[in-house]
């Protein structure tokens, strides 16, 4: 499959939230970002489903991993709209307030090494894609603004390599998740299907190195259910 050459930007943000799916109700953080996570911060910036997708290559941690937790208030019900009955999309906050606990990464940075994997259908050329991520980034411009994997913890970003170096330190973080959702699936549906996939994460030196989504290190839906 044709690649984008690899682009690199760096990362920050007050607190980020890269939640474990094992935490049912409290929201408890990895202490590195998944790639799901970065992915969803590179589809703020620049997203053309039907074009490419996001392959990220490398995280780097460039700031000490540090937790605090804290309270926040949320909603317990889904919103959900009914055409003959528009009022049935409120909610009563004062009625479905609940308060949850997390256990969040604060004063975080990171340094991130993609590349656009083009679809077979799409008649560019990957340098026209890569341009167009650069001049985004470099203007700041997004669809969406980026977070740091909860959408009030938001993400500012900068184009480049700035130099920094990552932390010193290294872990086995086990089996992480890689993604929810099918990279090589982007038709646009009534209801996505989650297609949840794990890989074998380990920071070393700060660096965590991503294998590819096709790679055989990434355990797919059937591989996970024996895995866990």
């Amino acid at each position: 499959m044709r690649r984008t050459k690899e682009a690199v930007i760096t990362i920050w943000g007050d607190f980020a939230c890269w939640t474990r799916p094992e935490s049912k109700v409290e929201r408890l953080s990895y202490p590195v970002p998944t790639p799901s996570g970065i992915r969803g911060v590179l589809a703020s910036i620049y997203a053309k489903p039907n074009e490419f997708y996001w392959q990220v290559k490398k995280i780097e941690v460039l700031k000490p991993v540090q937790f605090t937790n804290f309270r926040r208030n949320e909603v317990k019900s889904k919103l959900s709209y009914n055409k003959s009955n528009p009022l049935s999309a409120c909610i009563s906050i004062e009625d479905d307030r609940t308060q949850r606990q997390s256990v969040v990464l604060k004063a975080v940075r990171y340094r991130i090494t993609a590349e656009m994997v083009l679809r077979d259908s799409f008649p560019g050329t990957p340098e026209q894609l890569y341009k167009q991520f650069e001049r985004r980034v470099k203007r700041g411009q997004n669809f969406l603004q980026p977070s740091m994997g909860t959408r009030e913890f938001t993400a500012y970003y900068e184009w480049g390599d700035l130099g920094e170096t990552p932390i010193d330190d290294s872990m086995e973080l086990g089996l992480m998740v890689y993604d929810v959702y099918d990279l090589h699936k982007w038709e646009v549906t009534k209801k996505a299907e989650p297609s949840v996939s794990l890989f074998e994460a380990r920071m070393e030196h700060g660096v965590i190195t991503v294998p590819d989504f096709d790679s055989p290190l990434v355990l797919k839906p059937q591989e996970v259910r024996h895995a866990t």
